[in-house]
């Protein structure tokens, strides 16, 4: 048995104890634990714009893509003390959740330390989790559907949302499917964004029967593209901006031009859209942070796509709703 590997690093003054840097984490194509470290310490520069002050559930593969896996919210215990956390409280388990924030290079190497591959975020700021920074759109094909009408969808909901004077961008999963991100950056509440994703998903799926649908059932989706729209919610995460994801080979969700989706539709051509760590930090290396946008750009959900998607009733049915069903998450007064 080959003797495992264990080196001690200082990264910006933090000591971290690096092991098993030998294991292989990718089996298909022997991607190693040590390859991981030092794709995240590369893409560093990058990555941590959008970590950062965003509360972050780890997805751990402590023996590969190929063995079990756990997601952890509760920041480990063990964690090294200059690791910040954020206090979220959970009603479903009456508690305070501490949250691992990701801050700087020495918590993202000790977080691939212990094989955190893919780091799902909060679409909040940590400060103050009711306000999304963002609105969001996870297109996720149905087989034998693929990225390919992922693509022809996504166009559709950039084209409607300049049409309100909004940009938007977007990224590969880094599995199947396409996202659209439409930076917000002002005030605005999870009510507003979950009327407008989820209006703008049944109006697709009556326009396109044949393309598009919004709920989850598995016997609807045969072929569709399901426009995801629940994952704007105060207590969900989604996956992060140049996360490595558990596939058989190192595939990134990786920011993508519309150029880039428009090509992918064209030639019909699912590979176009596909990347890896490698290639990813060569595009980077090339192009720089093509999200950027997404945290820097600051726009105002513009009141005739909340119209547009069933203006005040909506609303009204959409907050009625989440008063009732997060109930249970709500902190209970404090004892006088």
């Amino acid at each position: 048995m080959a003797k495992s590997t264990e080196v001690e690093v200082q990264i910006e003054g933090r000591t971290l104890k690096l092991t098993n840097l030998e294991k292989v984490l990718y089996p298909e194509v022997g991607f190693t634990k040590a390859q991981v470290i030092d794709y995240y310490t590369r893409i560093a520069p990058a990555i941590l714009p959008h970590t950062r002050d965003h509360p972050l559930t780890l997805k751990r593969y402590p023996n590969g893509v190929d063995a079990e896996f756990f997601y952890e919210k509760n920041c480990p215990k063990h964690r090294p003390p200059w690791v910040e956390t954020a206090t979220v409280w959970s009603g479903g388990n009456n508690r305070d959740m501490y949250y691992c924030l990701c801050q700087d290079l020495p918590t993202l190497v000790w977080l691939a330390q212990i094989a955190t591959l893919e780091f799902h975020t909060s679409l909040s700021l940590a400060k103050n989790l009711p306000e999304p920074r963002t609105l969001v759109f996870d297109l996720d094909p149905g087989p034998p559907a693929t990225i390919v009408e992922c693509c022809r969808v996504g166009l559709m909901l950039r084209d409607v949302f300049a049409e309100h004077g909004l940009d938007c961008c977007a990224k590969t999963s880094g599995s199947k499917g396409l996202q659209l991100y439409v930076p917000l950056n002002t005030k605005v509440t999870y009510v507003e964004t979950k009327v407008v994703s989820k209006g703008l998903a049944q109006l697709f799926e009556e326009q396109h029967p044949d393309l598009v649908v919004h709920k989850q059932l598995k016997e609807l989706r045969t072929g569709r593209v399901l426009i995801d729209w629940s994952q704007n919610d105060q207590y969900k995460t989604t996956v992060n901006v140049y996360s490595l994801r558990a596939r058989a080979r190192p595939t990134v969700s990786t920011p993508v031009s519309w150029a880039e989706v428009e090509k992918c539709l064209k030639a019909k051509d699912p590979s176009l859209l596909v990347f890896d760590s490698d290639q990813v930090l060569a595009r980077v290396a090339k192009h720089g942070d093509l999200f950027e946008p997404v945290i820097k750009k600051k726009q105002k959900l513009p009141k005739s796509l909340v119209e547009a998607t069933g203006g005040g009733v909506a609303l009204e049915k959409m907050a009625n709703r989440r008063r009732s069903g997060s109930a249970r998450f709500r902190k209970p007064p404090e004892k006088k």
